[in-house]
Parts: structure tokens; sequence; C-alpha cells
């Protein structure tokens, strides 16, 4: 199994900058794809961004390229999501993901296996 554990939000005025981290545990040599999503109160969960374990592909989101960063530190298995030029339309819980096997899908929420507990981003206007 693969335990993921969120850390990093909070309360960010427009325009402000936080970094989301999530730090892998258990089998994380399962792990193909580590993303992050997001959900706002009313809306669906959306996809952001993700990178393979290895670092060699990455795919962000249209809503959030240009602003945000997704990287992963190999040996801490860690992955990270630096939020720069943050809009209110960003506030939302971001959870971290991690998907087992490369099924070629990257944006779907059901094709990830693993899950943290989501943590708050609010930015305000």
């Amino acid at each position: 199994q693969v335990q993921l554990a969120e850390s990093g939000g909070g309360l960010v005025q427009a325009g402000g900058s936080l970094r989301l981290s999530c730090t892998a545990s258990g089998h994380t040599d399962r792990i193909y794809y580590m993303g992050w999503f997001r959900q706002a109160p009313g809306k669906e969960r959306e996809f952001v961004a993700t990178k393979n374990w290895y670092g060699t592909v990455t795919y962000y989101a249209d809503s959030v390229k240009g602003r945000f960063i997704i990287d992963r530190d190999y040996p801490q298995s860690t992955v990270y999501l630096q939020m720069n030029s943050l809009k209110p339309e960003d506030t939302a819980v971001y959870y971290c993901a991690g998907q087992q096997f490369h099924t070629g899908t990257y944006n779907v929420g059901a094709e990830y296996n693993y899950w943290g507990q989501g943590t708050q981003v609010t930015v305000s206007s």
C-alpha cells in the first residue's frame, strides 16, 4: 500500500503564492504518476498537474499552465506544487494522488489509486 500526506495549504491574497507538498510512504515503487487534483465547493474534482515518478513527463491543466509548477524530490518521495499568481478561482481543496499503473490517462481521478486527505487553499480577492 501507499500512503500520501499533503501539507502547505492556507489563505493567501490574489496574486500571491503557496507551495503544497505531498510525501508518499509505503510501496512508492508502485507509483507511476504523482499529481494534484482540486475540488471547489459545488464543483466536480478537476485535474491540476501530474508528473511521472522519474520526472521525465509533466502535464498541466490549461487553467494553471504558466502559473503552477509541479516538481518532485525522488529520494524523498515527495511531490511539490508551486502555485504562483493565485486567483480566487483557484480556491479549492487540493488532493495529492498517485497512479499505480500507467493506464495512458493522466487527468482522470478514477485512474488514480492513492489519495491524500486534502489541503485547503483559499485565495482572497
